[in-house]
């Protein structure tokens, strides 16, 4: 009976593994999978790629490892930047039960594809740092959330408090796609309203290795204030030959909305001191963004950036909801992460609008002086808090659908 017994616990193990069961006891059995679409081998990946996979193990950690009585598991595909690669990672992980829930994505033409895909499958989705305003306007999805930042959020705020400094004509070298017009149109409205000057602008191919003639012109103008919309290395690059130049010892001030702590970090303090710029997040802002983000620190072996500590703090969000939905389903998982307050290191009761935007304040920072530096990486000064209803773009100038339906 003993070798009976035996033979028959094996026999209902492989018909547990197996494909013969019902889809309930499969579901019992089944991970609950995230999965972390980021740009894992190009010119983003500092910026995310393997710290935003780390930031949602953390997350995962922190939850307790499991949701529904089922285990959380991570998986990451390298979306390369490419629209048409996101896109068939996300639907084979929609299609084929890869992944539940899709974070971080970044890059706004494979954000926008990747939310379309989101929305048709009633699937979440919870961008990082996604530059194009048509994440929450014209394309927003009732299942789509946008984390971090985007083109208003890091452009409209900034360029008051520098005309108030003296600071009024301006010079825009923009990136030549969809997510630089987009700053570039947020900064200039603002520029006009707050009684400042755009003098002119210039465009530059993405990946540009030179940036001579495009500083040259700026230079030429004479414009108070350099306005460089770039990110990654073309930052790195322009910030670089603006410091052989001698452009802000000249007198120019420069303002890079979007700096990430990791390109402040390569370049050296010494040649980007006084730059400006507005961020949601800094490691070293309380002693819940320091504790987290040393933890992140003693296995990532760099500060994390506002995109990784987003990601984080999506991912754990997103878990809270499942847990208070009691199901995967998309849009019930949606309605509680819009019902939810949103506390953790990141941000502080934060919520969640009706077009997927997080509530959050931003801060207007600058690089120290080297002198200033005290410790490792204690590379900014936050000089002004830009309040949560400072930070998003109005409601009333939504073009999302969903802030229709729910007023």
């Amino acid at each position: 009976m003993a070798k009976k017994r035996t033979i028959t616990g094996v026999a209902i193990a492989l018909l547990v593994g197996s494909a013969m069961l019902t889809p309930v006891q499969a579901e019992d059995v089944q991970p609950v999978r995230i999965g972390v679409l980021t740009d894992m081998s190009g010119m983003y990946r500092d910026i995310m790629g393997p710290g935003s996979v780390l930031a949602t193990r953390m997350a995962v950690e922190d939850f307790g490892g499991k949701v529904l009585d089922r285990p959380i598991e991570v998986i990451s595909g390298d979306h390369q930047a490419k629209a048409d690669v996101g896109a068939a990672i996300a639907r084979n992980w929609f299609d084929n039960g890869g992944a539940d829930v899709i974070v971080d994505v970044a890059q706004s033409a494979v954000a926008l594809a990747v939310q379309e895909l989101a929305r048709t499958r009633n699937k979440i989705v919870i961008h990082g740092v996604t530059g194009s305003p048509a994440i929450t306007q014209q394309a927003c999805a009732a299942t789509a959330f946008s984390w971090s930042l985007n083109a208003y959020a890091i452009s409209a705020p900034l360029p008051k408090p520098l005309i108030e400094r003296g600071l009024d004509t301006f010079f825009f070298l923009s990136a030549d796609y969809s997510f630089g017009k987009a700053m570039e149109d947020a900064a200039a409205g603002a520029i006009k309203a707050a009684g400042g000057k755009v003098l002119g602008s210039v465009r530059f191919p993405q990946n540009n290795p030179d940036f001579s003639s495009f500083l040259l012109q700026a230079v030429a103008s004479k414009a108070k204030v350099i306005w460089l919309i770039s990110a990654a290395e073309d930052t790195t690059n322009a910030l670089k030959q603006a410091k052989e130049f001698g452009i802000a010892e000249g007198g120019q001030h420069i303002v890079v909305p979007l700096t990430y702590i990791t390109n402040v970090h390569a370049l050296g303090i010494a040649n980007v001191q006084g730059l400006t710029f507005a961020t949601p997040f800094y490691w070293d802002r309380t002693d819940k963004t320091r504790a987290w983000s040393e933890r992140f620190f003693r296995q990532h072996h760099a500060m994390p950036t506002m995109d990784q500590a987003a990601v984080y703090s999506g991912t754990l969000h997103y878990l809270l909801a499942v847990a208070a939905a009691r199901t995967l389903d998309g849009m019930k998982v949606a309605d509680e992460i819009r019902k939810l307050p949103v506390n953790d290191m990141y941000v502080e009761n934060g919520f969640v609008r009706a077009d997927g935007w997080l509530m959050h304040p931003f801060y207007m920072a600058s690089i120290k002086a080297p002198s200033e530096v005290k410790k490792p990486w204690d590379y900014y000064t936050i000089e002004k808090v830009i309040p949560a209803s400072e930070a998003a773009q109005p409601l009333s100038e939504s073009q999302c659908p969903l802030v229709a339906q729910s007023q």
